[in-house]
């Protein structure tokens, strides 16, 4: 039954990379929210563009948070204990987003609509650059005893590699929240998304491009793939060059759909590069969580796996109804609910 721990592996990469791809844009269209929407009006414009969607995105990170507490509650406990300030602060930023989108439209004072357009953006931007720092310090390790406890503290997470992991989501949420607003809007807001798209794409590139040697001179993580680190760390890079060759011939679809690659090869990159861990420790690779040491016992797994196959074909089909039934643009001559 050991197959079980790689296919639920599996399932929770496959959680992320549906919550990192879709949440991706909807961050993105917060944190831009202050600067695209020249007044009251446009703003209600860009918030309604990710309206019907924000919260049905926030199901896949539920889902794996539940998968990941159900299929490996040692991972799930080590990480949110050892983590525990870093996810508090990004549940307030979730919370305060949440807020924002419900709260901001309730009242026509200018301050008062004006203050929760900040709040969505700060509250977009928090979770953006943690989920980053998160993933890099799980990528390449962090401080675990042999007793699956975190020893470190709070600010070993805020090392320079794992800011510079931070700045990479943050950046390519931003060009994804470009991209989605440029296919998702009319009129003025689209043709600056559009212009905003080709711009961010230079800094995140940069930054991927960082990412990828500081990576290679500050840790082992990429001897494991050796000179040549096979075709999906390739296609991850080509995918956000190809990104840019679409912006520049005004192919913004395409752009989208290559820059969300890039996001769903990057995560790929990081559970494959990580399998069979779960969570390395940086003490004595000995002290690792594994897929094996950190999961619930055989029946649970085959349990949670008979749920899943009933309740995530449904789940899809809700959500790619969704999309479907709210698939037009948003002008400032539709019907505004935010």
């Amino acid at each position: 039954m050991e197959y079980l721990n790689t296919i639920w592996f599996i399932l929770i990469a496959v959680l992320f990379i549906g919550y990192f791809f879709l949440e991706g844009f909807d961050y993105g269209v917060g944190m831009l929210v202050p600067f695209l929407g020249k007044d009251d009006i446009e703003r209600r414009v860009i918030i309604n563009s990710v309206g019907t969607f924000w919260d049905g995105n926030e199901v896949w990170l539920l889902t794996a948070g539940g998968a990941m507490f159900a299929a490996f509650p040692n991972w799930y406990a080590t990480l949110f204990s050892g983590f525990y300030l870093a996810l508090i602060l990004m549940l307030v930023g979730l919370i305060v987003r949440g807020v924002a989108f419900e709260f901001r439209s309730k009242d026509d004072n200018p301050k008062w609509r004006n203050f929760w357009d900040w709040a969505l953006a700060v509250g977009s931007f928090i979770p953006a650059l943690l989920w980053g720092v998160a993933f890099t310090n799980i990528w390449m390790g962090v401080p675990i005893d042999e007793n699956m406890h975190y020893v470190g503290g709070f600010f070993n997470l805020l090392n320079p590699f794992a800011l510079i992991g931070g700045l990479g989501t943050l950046t390519i949420f931003l060009l994804h929240g470009a991209l989605f607003l440029s296919i998702k809007t009319e009129g003025e807001i689209e043709q600056r998304a559009r212009a905003l798209a080709a711009k961010l794409w230079i800094p995140t590139f940069i930054v991927y491009v960082l990412f990828i040697i500081v990576g290679y001179l500050k840790t082992n993580l990429f001897f494991k793939f050796g000179v040549n680190p096979g075709i999906i760390p390739i296609f991850t890079v080509l995918s956000l060059i190809s990104t840019y060759f679409f912006i520049k011939n005004g192919k913004m679809g395409w752009a989208f759909i290559l820059n969300g690659l890039t996001i769903v090869l990057t995560t790929v990159t990081i559970f494959m590069s990580m399998y069979p861990n779960v969570m390395p420790s940086s003490l004595n690779p000995e002290w690792s969580l594994t897929i094996y040491n950190a999961s619930s016992s055989p029946y649970t797994l085959k349990i949670m796996s008979i749920v899943a196959l009933i309740f995530v074909p449904i789940v899809l089909a809700y959500q790619s109804w969704t999309y479907y039934i709210f698939r037009k643009r948003v002008s400032t001559k539709s019907k505004l609910t935010y």
